[in-house]
């Protein structure tokens, strides 16, 4: 449990605020799931995924998404050598522990499918080469809602192979000027090495080993089923605004990312808390809304706290 407060405590020597996006970031990791993150440039996204691979020594790769990419500039191609004769394999960035994929919405569907196939299967096929990509495996995605000129929405699909979505927003005036204190006098601190692979590993043997009890996984199952058919479990008003209701991956992602908070918070089993704490990042992305939900301003944190106020608690 140590190592993971360790691991949040050099991520806060330079990002200040931002308490979603850190814990996001750090269950992900312990759960094995990927994060896309939806924010104005500027917000520390890139900063935060880049101090988390410092703290546990790991790889970091980067990379901005435009309209012209294509997908072996992200998995790899196969290059001529003229010396031998002979085609040579050279890997892509997607060959790394972390990457971020910048702006995902601004490149074409083949290549948002293209990294979208590697974090689901986590392999890579090059030419008639397969490669396993390491653990640990994270993918933080990013989506700005501003300029939505020439971008290419996700499908609900692929949307649905994201394990949360955070929203990061800008930080509170008392932050802001904590920020512009640290950068214009004091300087950041340096992130240093305070875990390694191995520890990451034993935090995800504790990680199996939260207890859920049988209450707590009826009531995650219940909370899906509610985004699918909300008059069967009371919840009304809501039906209009839904075209799709949350995939059964929902469940398994809510009942993961609700053990990885429990760890987080030092403890060794799921409470109501931890699924209420993570339950908008897993499933505002997955509860599709029509248009009239758009017109009346429905969202779909909308939609979950309602069924959440509905849904009786174990």
């Amino acid at each position: 449990m140590g190592k993971i407060q360790e691991i949040k405590r050099e991520v806060k020597k330079i990002i200040v605020g931002q308490e979603e996006l850190i814990d996001s970031l750090l269950i992900g990791l312990i759960a094995n799931g990927h994060i896309l993150v939806e924010g104005v440039p500027g917000l520390a996204k890139t900063t935060a995924i880049n101090a988390l691979s410092k703290a546990l020594g790991l790889d970091f790769k980067r990379v901005q998404f435009t309209p012209d990419l294509l997908p072996s500039d992200i998995v790899g191609t196969k290059i001529y050598n003229p010396k031998d004769g002979e085609f040579e394999v050279k890997r892509g960035p997607i060959f790394t522990n972390l990457l971020l994929a910048d702006e995902i919405n601004r490149a074409p569907a083949k290549v948002q499918s293209a990294l979208l196939e590697v974090m689901q299967e986590r392999q890579v096929t090059i030419g008639e080469n397969t490669f396993k990509i390491d653990e640990p495996f994270l993918v933080m995605a990013t989506e700005n809602p501003v300029e939505q000129e020439g971008t290419y929405q996700l499908p609900e699909a692929q949307l649905d192979r994201f394990m949360l979505k955070a929203m990061v927003g800008y930080n509170t005036l008392d932050e802001e000027i904590e920020i512009i204190d640290r950068v214009a006098v004091k300087g950041f601190e340096e992130v240093k090495s305070v875990a390694s692979v191995e520890d990451l590993r034993e935090i995800r043997e504790q990680f199996k080993r939260i207890h859920v009890d049988s209450d707590i996984k009826r009531y995650i199952a219940e909370i899906i089923f509610a985004t699918r058919f909300p008059k069967e479990y009371g919840v009304d008003g809501i039906e209009e605004y839904i075209s799709f209701g949350a995939s059964p991956r929902a469940s398994i992602d809510l009942y993961k990312a609700s053990c990885a908070v429990a760890l987080l918070r030092g403890k060794d089993f799921v409470t109501p808390l931890d699924i209420s704490y993570v339950v908008e990042s897993v499933l505002r992305h997955r509860v599709v809304l029509n248009y009239k939900a758009q017109a009346n301003d429905i969202s779909s944190e909308t939609i979950i706290q309602k069924i959440l106020e509905t849904i009786k608690t174990p």
